[in-house]
């Protein structure tokens, strides 16, 4: 017990003798010495302390040998200390600012790097995910060969994936509102906007992982879509979800009798008085 006590004296007097110190640096008029303070808290990874002192010297250190350093640093502290937001538009106005700098190539990935980890998940709001695309897609154009070249190609192929996925939950979310109609105010249904949103997903993205994925949801939503209809609309849109059914198949054969994994069910049914139509309808 006593020995977990003293250890716990000591641990608090370190802590106070740290904070003293820092304060006792940040209140000091020597610039220098502040620098040289704030590039040792950074080095030992005591971000919050590198920060404080680097935001004052901002003003102090433009247009000096180390202004150019002092703002890489305090972006690279940000970023450490997962302030991605702050640390994107440090790195922003360090290239703004440098765009010949020592740094430059650097704060352009870094540009993109930062608006990555802050991109939310698939189903919320994706314009971070946008920037960062926008971001990389830059970096790669004024620095092609440059060596963190591969690793933002991998993260833009990341983000369109979450991209892909909004769009995909979009979709998959107006077919199980199914026949729902307090959502459709504007007159369709859920059926016709999930099959309006999946294919516009295949035309933006035409070769997504996915493509499966929306093409099932494209299929399963006109049999739907034909099951609801009108007796004037319900042939066309049968044989409309046929030809969709069999063009399937056609682009995935090894789904014959199967898709997406799952068992497929064969419905044969007399839609018309001329007309039998059989439909592979996946659940």
């Amino acid at each position: 017990m006593k020995t977990k006590i003293f250890i716990l004296f000591c641990f608090a007097a370190l802590f106070s003798g740290c904070t003293t110190e820092f304060n006792r640096v940040y209140k000091s008029a020597d610039y220098s010495y502040k620098y040289e303070y704030a590039k040792e808290c950074f080095a030992r990874g005591k971000y919050m302390h590198a920060i404080s002192l680097l935001q004052e010297l901002l003003t102090v250190m433009k247009g000096t040998d180390n202004g150019e350093e002092c703002l890489y640093m305090l972006a690279m502290a940000e970023y450490s200390d997962r302030d991605y937001e702050s640390a994107s538009a440090t790195f922003k106005k360090y290239f703004s600012s440098y765009p010949k700098g020592v740094y430059a190539e650097q704060a352009a990935y870094y540009i993109g790097q930062s608006l990555y980890q802050s991109t939310p998940e698939p189903r919320l709001d994706q314009t971070p995910t946008v920037g960062a695309i926008n971001a990389y897609q830059q970096f790669l154009d004024i620095y092609p060969d440059s060596k963190l070249r591969p690793v933002a190609q991998q993260r833009l192929f990341d983000l369109q994936d979450k991209l892909v996925m909004k769009e995909y939950l979009s979709a998959k979310l107006y077919y199980d509102l199914g026949d729902y109609f307090g959502n459709c105010t504007g007159g369709g249904s859920n059926f016709e906007a999930c099959i309006v949103t999946a294919q516009n997903a295949l035309k933006t993205y035409p070769y997504s992982k996915m493509r499966e994925d929306f093409a099932v949801l494209i299929m399963k939503s006109k049999f739907e879509l034909a099951e609801q209809s009108i007796e004037a609309k319900r042939v066309d849109r049968y044989r409309d979800a046929e030809d969709e059914c069999y063009g399937f198949l056609n682009e995935y054969p090894r789904q014959q009798g199967s898709c997406h994994g799952q068992k497929g069910i064969l419905r044969s049914a007399r839609r018309s008085p001329t007309t039998d139509v059989a439909l592979f309808y996946c659940r």
